[in-house]
């Protein structure tokens, strides 16, 4: 997917006179300008470069749209800081930027972010006008050490949240991979038995005669209705995707869903500590970014990506801004455990909120680790007994007529 225009420009050596001329990639005509000065020549001509055929820009559609991972973000979050650190231009160090990642969609983003800060926006603002790309939470740090000239600094913090966060993503996903794709074969075993091997077992016992065990004829009477039961279980499937995809962010849908992960059986603990962790993470984070409580709530909870946090964090918002407490309403919320209020109470009534709410952050990380490595050794027993059990009773049905008519067999002499 092409990314950069070409452009063809001349120009002239001030030195020599000499007048050259070729073609430059860039997001702009202001970034080939910038880019032929750079090599101390004066531009005289700069277009681009018409496109057609096969050399046409490909763009997918809702490439633009594409929302970016965290691990893409960290990186780049790193790779700026370092660059900001060591005292390139920032105009230099996104450039750079965009030539070296590798994720397309924040490749796109970052061009775009190019343009605009060779149009005069400042860093903060063009990251805002691409919430896919980058969270509100990096938008506002990024907007802070903007103003208190400590960008590198900012650009670190979201570094190191983001890999933290992006690690506990892949805990959770290696945790629940493992049992998704074990049900996933067990089921496409269980329909392949039922469309396939069922039929074959009929016809046997049709030449054999006798009348069939109860269980053995609901398995066949399911085998004759697989024609059109395994069209309809696509459909239904294709359509509960579509429907989730268009739906999942609505507020009807996660005020059931949000909760439900919270208290889910076996992954809800899990998920709780995950969302503690992240909470507790991105609060400190923007605290010690010197970010207003108020502000910081407001960004940190709708960052959370759970409608039952962002509750919790509406009634801390209203009990901060009446003068209240700010850990009693995380006392009454029934996502957070209640270590969590007692330690940002202690935190609130010594003045250490940030560094509290970062101990409740590490410790979590740490039982979130403990909880998925201790779920995956839990599982592992059950999914076996669990399928086990389901496939060795239909062989065992398919095996009930052979022993019926084995026992009449013993009757007959």
């Amino acid at each position: 997917m092409a990314l950069l225009k070409e452009y063809a420009y001349r120009a002239v050596d001030p030195r020599g006179g000499a007048v050259s001329k070729g073609t430059i990639e860039a997001a702009s005509a202001g970034a080939v300008l910038g880019k032929i000065r750079a090599q101390g020549l004066l531009p005289l001509q700069v277009e681009p470069v018409a496109t057609t055929g096969i050399h046409r820009e490909i763009r997918l559609p809702g490439a633009d749209k594409r929302r970016v991972k965290l691990k893409p973000l960290a990186l780049f979050a790193s790779q700026l800081s370092a660059m900001i650190n060591a005292g390139l231009p920032l105009m230099r160090a996104i450039t750079i930027a965009v030539e070296q990642t590798e994720d397309a969609g924040l490749r796109t983003a970052l061009v775009g972010v190019q343009a605009d800060l060779e149009a005069g926006l400042s860093l903060s603002a063009a990251f805002a006008k691409r919430p896919t790309a980058f969270p509100s939470l990096m938008v506002n740090l990024v907007k802070v050490g903007e103003t208190g000239g400590f960008l590198g600094q900012s650009l670190e913090l979201v570094s190191a949240t983001y890999r933290a966060d992006a690690e506990l993503q892949d805990k959770l996903k290696s945790a629940s991979t493992y049992p998704a794709v074990v049900l996933v074969i067990a089921v496409l075993a269980v329909l392949g038995m039922v469309t396939f091997i069922v039929p074959v077992f009929e016809k046997m016992f049709a030449s054999l005669g006798g009348e069939l065990p109860l269980p053995t004829r609901i398995l066949v009477a399911i085998s004759h209705n697989m024609v059109w039961v395994l069209p309809l279980l696509a459909v239904v499937v294709a359509a509960g995707v579509f429907w989730w995809r268009r739906n999942r962010d609505t507020v009807a849908v996660r005020q059931v869903v949000d909760p439900f992960k919270l208290r889910m059986p076996v992954f809800g603990k899990l998920t709780t500590k995950v969302a503690v962790a992240h909470f507790t993470r991105n609060l400190s984070m923007m605290l010690r970014a010197g970010v207003p409580l108020l502000q910081a709530l407001d960004t940190v909870g709708r960052a959370s990506n759970n409608y039952a946090i962002e509750q919790a964090v509406t009634e801390v918002q209203k009990s901060v801004r009446d003068g209240r407490s700010f850990a009693a309403p995380l006392a009454k919320a029934e996502v957070f455990p209640p270590i969590v209020a007692q330690m940002t109470s202690v935190g609130e009534e010594s003045g250490t909120l940030p560094d509290m709410l970062g101990s409740i952050a590490q410790l979590y990380d740490a039982e979130a680790k403990t909880a998925t490595e201790q779920l995956a050794s839990t599982l592992e027993p059950i999914l076996i007994v669990l399928i086990g059990v389901l496939i060795g009773g239909m062989v065992l049905t398919l095996y009930l007529p052979i022993f019926s008519i084995y026992s009449q067999l013993n009757e007959m002499r």
